[in-house]
């Protein structure tokens, strides 16, 4: 597959470094050496990913479901792996509509390649622009999505790399929220400072963590759906034998009044 000349391979980038934690190929020896020295001191972080993409599944699931939404504008997508949320949403409805934003030009590569539909009534997107810019995502993303139907907006594990204070955190978020129509969703995943572990791998991966009620400021005036703001594995999880482990990744899907 081609690449674009000013992929800098010596430097770990996120998008890859998580692609290697999901067991993806698309990464470069920079990127699994920092994944490798974060897992060693934190091996949970690839539970981390893997429950990550779990969520990713179930809330797309619910949404193209028994939401009933048929648009969703997915931010920081990364690079593709497998139940991508085109995947997810169009096999619930084969009608919906989905919109990628990442700035990786190595995601641009494989999402032109990759993230093509899988139903012959929907829709796939890519875009590339900055989470940091919302407006400018929101400029791009109005050309694709009908922003007078509601919209899912997912930023999944995205904004402790692009929004280091958790001030910005919050202007991006409410950009977005304040530019869907009442009846959209927030669908949201970040890394929490709730252990030491956390906090080190956090350091590690130049992350960084959110409070608990910073995430819940996050989605404050919304309607929270049930389980509320929890542990990644804890949202809404598969029928199983006790408790879902807990991880310092935690999750809310909130719809805007």
């Amino acid at each position: 597959m081609p690449e674009p000349g000013n992929i800098d391979k010596s430097r770990p980038h996120s998008a890859r470094v998580w692609n290697h934690w999901l067991g993806g190929k698309d990464n470069y020896p920079a990127d699994r050496q920092v994944a490798d020295a974060i897992a060693a001191r934190m091996p949970a972080i690839r539970d981390v990913a893997r429950e990550g993409r779990k969520f990713l599944v179930r809330a797309v699931t619910h949404l193209a479901g028994e939401a009933g939404i048929d648009q969703f504008l997915d931010i920081g997508t990364g690079l593709p792996t497998m139940d991508n949320t085109h995947e997810v949403a169009q096999r619930t409805n084969p009608h919906a509509r989905i919109v990628y934003v990442d700035n990786d030009p190595l995601v641009l590569v494989h999402a032109n390649a990759l993230l093509t539909n899988v139903s012959t009534e929907g829709s796939t997107w890519y875009v590339q622009a900055d989470v940091r810019k919302p407006e400018q995502v929101l400029d791009e993303a109005r050309a694709l999505l009908d922003f007078d139907r509601p919209i899912a907006v997912m930023l999944l594990g995205v904004l402790g790399h692009a929004t280091p204070e958790f001030a910005d955190m919050l202007t991006v978020v409410r950009t977005f929220v304040d530019a869907v129509p009442s009846g959209s969703y927030l669908a949201l995943l970040d890394g929490t400072d709730t252990s030491e572990m956390a906090r080190e791998s956090a350091t590690l991966n130049s992350y960084q963590l959110r409070s608990i009620d910073e995430l819940r400021e996050c989605v404050a005036g919304m309607d929270v759906l049930e389980p509320g703001l929890v542990s990644s594995p804890r949202w809404r999880p598969q029928p199983q034998r006790g408790q879902p482990p807990h991880l310092d990744s935690y999750v809310v899907v909130a719809r805007k009044p």
